[in-house]
């Protein structure tokens, strides 16, 4: 799972882990979660996707199926291995009927039978984002992303009380500073963020393919270097690849 607040960088941390997996012919589900601002449209233009399917169908559903977790997946094109599940353009939290928890569990365990890898973009707002939470709590590993500002900082200390409360398991969870630039010197971050375990340095290549909505480009300039090495050494941490 990827969380963090606002604006940290989750969902392009997480469509480019889910890259790297393909890379390495591992097979992925992208889950999405965020339902005010539905990421789909945002990583890659629609035309790399095979067909519109919804998760919002998935969980209005009685009871969440395999059968229908496989036919509302999402293929990529351009990447045998990989899948997505997400809100589309234009829907939002009303477009369907509330879910309840026993909705979210049950994708969560459709998906792992489907896939050895399941990544998980989480929306920031967990106190009313059921999916989103359950996935902190049943995910086997959890990255904590923040950017080095100070709102980011507020927003993030004020919505982990919410995570303690429902048993979150802290030694899961690795943390993430995102979006390092060059004047944000290393020691001025654990002053402010406190240890983490790993950053991400800013990219003008990646926040270029951020405003094209086109993630899953490679990163092949200079300024990217750091960025791709990085993650690299995420996925091998906590995927073990």
């Amino acid at each position: 799972a990827v969380w963090g607040s606002p604006g940290s960088g989750k969902s392009t941390v997480a469509v480019k882990l889910a890259k790297y997996l393909v890379g390495k012919k591992r097979n992925v589900v992208l889950l999405t979660c965020d339902m005010t601002a539905p990421m789909l449209p945002c990583i890659c233009p629609p035309a790399d996707l095979e067909c519109e399917h919804s998760l919002g169908s998935v969980l209005a559903a009685a009871q969440v199926t395999q059968s229908l977790v496989r036919h509302n997946l999402i293929t990529h094109k351009k990447y045998d291995y990989l899948t997505l599940m997400g809100m589309l353009r234009g829907e939002n939290e009303y477009t369907y009927p509330v879910y309840e928890r026993q909705q979210a569990e049950e994708l969560l365990d459709c998906l792992r039978s489907i896939a050895p890898y399941i990544i998980i973009d989480c929306g920031s707002h967990i106190a009313n984002d059921i999916l989103s939470a359950i996935a902190l709590m049943e995910s086997d590993a959890v990255l904590r992303l923040v950017n080095c500002d100070l709102k980011s900082i507020s927003y993030l200390s004020s919505q982990l009380p919410l995570l303690k409360e429902n048993q979150w398991d802290a030694d899961k969870q690795y943390k993430v500073a995102s979006n390092v630039r060059p004047n944000e010197a290393s020691d001025h971050i654990e002053q402010v963020l406190g240890s983490v375990t790993f950053q991400l340095p800013h990219s003008l290549e990646l926040a270029a393919q951020v405003l094209e909505g086109n993630l899953f480009k490679e990163l092949s300039l200079k300024d990217s270097r750091g960025y791709r090495k990085n993650l690299e050494a995420i996925t091998k941490e906590v995927f073990g690849c």
